[in-house]
């Protein structure tokens, strides 16, 4: 994430700032609510806005933004114009709260099994991790993908420094594959379906990291803010769980509104959604979620922040591992909807 220096205590004070201004809006009968999301393929949430569950859950006016990645996501956050941002994944959000951003974990959305992971072309002669040393892989610097090149690359004994990383957004990495300016590929879907279809075969998934070190889809919000307007937040959170259930019992439905959103046929739509184990807002509050009280601390969400930021700090990505993420797990909004 580029954002080492670019945020810390000037983007700190905006959100102080922000939620304090936030208390006079929120006195107003109908308080904004901007809600940022990533196209990450196929998804429950994507239900739960083609269906308004978020106007029928807040009593709030509800906006949409659109994010081409989580650290551009995390700029946004930071200036307090974001009040919620789904699809972003745990790097971006670890590397914000090193930097003293007061984010949090609302809603883990899923985990990643075969809907991102590394894609190489046959024709670079690549096996392996291990065949990667000498090679050019695209990457969005400061994603969920440095977390997972860097862990992947440690599995195989490979030097981080021994890969040419190019950084770049999604949408380039089709354009790049053509040309042949790079060998691999660590992405998420929509791309990394459409690079396997082009021919590119995938040497490591998500699937691949154990559930402690994974690599997840979250919901964040300002915890000052959440703390501030838990009804808003519980709402937030029911009409996300809505969208997983309308998922699991009307798969045909759901299916064709997620297709319709991210302009993919039914059939692919399918296929994103096989690349993830959905989470429902009971399972929220679970150990292998974000668990519940003093089990927050060894769930798998909580234990995924500790060791990302490990291997961010090695690689120097961020400058130490705060010390705790106590503040940054947040199971309470979801406690209503555990079984």
């Amino acid at each position: 994430m580029k954002t080492k220096h670019g945020m810390g205590a000037v983007a700190a004070a905006l959100l102080v700032a922000g939620c304090l201004a936030g208390g006079v809006a929120y006195a107003q009968s109908k308080p904004e609510v901007v809600i940022g999301y990533e196209d990450n393929g196929a998804d429950p949430y994507m239900v739960s806005m083609a269906e308004h569950l978020f106007e029928r859950h807040m009593n709030a006016d509800v906006q949409y933004k659109l994010f081409s990645s989580g650290p551009a996501a995390m700029s946004a956050l930071a200036s307090n114009s974001l009040t919620f941002m789904c699809g972003i994944g745990i790097p971006p959000l670890v590397t914000a709260i090193a930097q003293g951003l007061p984010m949090t974990i609302v809603y883990n959305q899923e985990r990643y099994t075969n809907a991102a992971g590394i894609v190489v072309k046959p024709e670079s002669g690549i096996r392996d991790v291990a065949g990667l040393q000498g090679k050019k892989i695209a990457i969005v610097a400061g994603s969920q993908a440095s977390f997972e090149l860097a862990t992947f690359l440690a599995q195989a004994h490979v030097p981080y420094s021994a890969v040419t990383q190019i950084n770049m957004a999604p949408p380039q990495m089709r354009t790049s594959w053509v040309t042949g300016a790079i060998d691999a590929a660590i992405v998420w879907d929509p791309v990394f379906s459409a690079l396997r279809a082009a021919g590119g075969k995938a040497i490591k998934t998500d699937g691949d990291l154990p559930r402690e070190a994974s690599s997840y889809n979250v919901c964040i919000a300002n915890a000052e803010w959440a703390k501030a307007h838990p009804e808003l937040t519980a709402g937030f959170v029911a009409a996300l769980d809505e969208g997983y259930q309308v998922t699991q019992a009307h798969r045909d439905r759901a299916l064709a509104e997620m297709a319709r959103q991210t302009g993919v046929t039914v059939a692919v739509a399918q296929s994103e959604l096989a690349g993830y184990e959905l989470f429902s807002g009971a399972d929220q509050t679970t150990a292998k979620v974000m668990g519940s009280g003093a089990g927050a601390k060894t769930s798998a969400t909580y234990q995924t922040l500790v060791n990302t930021a490990k291997v961010l700090n090695t690689i120097g990505r961020i400058q130490s591992v705060p010390a705790t993420f106590d503040a940054n797990v947040a199971p309470q909004y979801s406690q209503s909807l555990a079984h």
